[in-house]
């Protein structure tokens, strides 16, 4: 079965309130298998408006993928997001 992946850049306006994302966020992609490939706060921007903090994280499925995303865990961390920063963010199915 294909993995699934969730990619996102975040354009981060309070770093301290980050800290909150990262604690709340971090539990739930445990509670859900998933496994951080990238995590860069300057990756070298090429091309496009998606700027930011890049992450890559990867599950077994991209209906486990979804199921994260959809948590009530994920929703919590979400919210607190949603307040300190803009996000471009996608599920994608791997190969």
């Amino acid at each position: 079965m294909a993995k699934g992946y969730l990619v996102a850049h975040i354009r981060v306006h309070d770093k301290d309130a980050f800290e909150e994302f990262k604690q709340l966020s971090g539990a739930a992609i445990k509670a859900h298998n998933g496994k951080v490939l990238v995590r860069n706060p300057s990756p070298d921007h090429r091309e496009g408006g998606a700027q930011g903090l890049a992450i890559v994280i990867e599950f077994e499925s991209i209906d486990a993928a979804r199921a994260f995303y959809e948590s009530d865990a994920y929703t919590e961390a979400r919210a607190v997001r949603e307040r300190i920063s803009e996000t471009d963010l996608i599920l994608v199915e791997g190969l």
